[in-house]
């Protein structure tokens, strides 16, 4: 199928007009004389922004693990008969999807105001020193995160032929069993794609804890503007080190999933006997 020469026509006259946009912001950022780009050299690897690079890196990798362990449990829970479970995971996904990471992490970081002491084993800890900003940034990162995980799973689940389940149960597999032996690995890759893009907005919703004090990317450049008065200039730097992260995590994405294409197209790929 040949293209319309208008609609070829059209694709260029927008070409032209995103560079003209991008070169008029480029002009108007670099030819501003206000940019101290010195700075932005002098700190980019500075050792307070590459503690803020690790931080990021932690909050991201730790409450994408835990919320894949929560979210396939709860997307189990939310697929099974019992109605209870269903009720319980339900409800789960409706609270922590439907109010915001912000106000979940500010919650964490806040729950010494109401519960000063927590009664671990018959031991009263202080809950201030027990949750510190970092701990109440993976709380609310990984308890979010875990609601939108469960329905990536569950969508994933659902994809695979339930006679594949009734199968396994017929030659006297246990319904978890099944699970995870049969169900979940071909549900992989659907929820693969969607799970990356979840991965991803995870990384940038790291930027959020900063409210509280937690040092990641954008806080720790927001505490050296604050010393230095360099505001642009830090915003600068952690802009670029979140698309370089960004990038590298697409990157990797991409390339799992055309892993998968290649695995599942060999998998039906016929063989030849005799």
């Amino acid at each position: 199928m040949h293209r319309r020469p208008g609609g070829r026509i059209a694709n260029a006259a927008l070409a032209v007009l995103a560079i003209l946009v991008v070169a008029l912001m480029a002009q108007i950022v670099i030819g501003s004389g206000r940019i101290r780009w010195f700075v932005i050299v002098e700190d980019f690897f500075s050792p307070a922004v590459l503690n803020g690079v690790g931080t990021t890196l932690l909050l991201t990798v730790v409450s994408l693990a835990g919320s894949a362990v929560l979210g396939t449990i709860l997307a189990a829970m939310r697929i099974s008969h019992n109605r209870v479970l269903q009720a319980i995971a339900s409800a789960y996904v409706w609270f922590f999807r439907g109010t915001p990471v912000l106000v979940q992490v500010v919650f964490w970081f806040n729950l010494g105001l109401f519960l000063p002491q927590l009664n671990i084993f018959g031991m009263s800890i202080s809950t201030n020193s027990l949750i510190s900003p970092l701990t109440a940034a993976l709380l609310g990162l990984l308890l979010n995160v875990s609601a939108f995980m469960c329905e990536v799973i569950r969508g994933g689940l659902i994809a695979v032929d339930h006679g594949q389940t009734e199968a396994a149960l017929s030659i006297g597999m246990t319904p978890g069993g099944a699970l995870l032996r049969i169900v979940l690995p071909q549900a992989v890759r659907v929820i693969i794609p969607a799970a990356g893009n979840l991965a991803i907005d995870l990384l940038k919703a790291t930027s959020l804890v900063y409210v509280i004090g937690t040092r990641e990317i954008l806080g720790a450049t927001q505490s050296i503007a604050a010393q230095t008065f360099y505001v642009i200039e830090m915003l600068i730097i952690a802009s670029i080190w979140y698309l370089i992260l960004v990038t590298i995590a697409s990157f990797g994405q991409a390339r799992l999933e055309a892993w998968l294409a290649r695995s599942v197209a060999t998998a039906a790929r016929p063989t030849n006997q005799g």
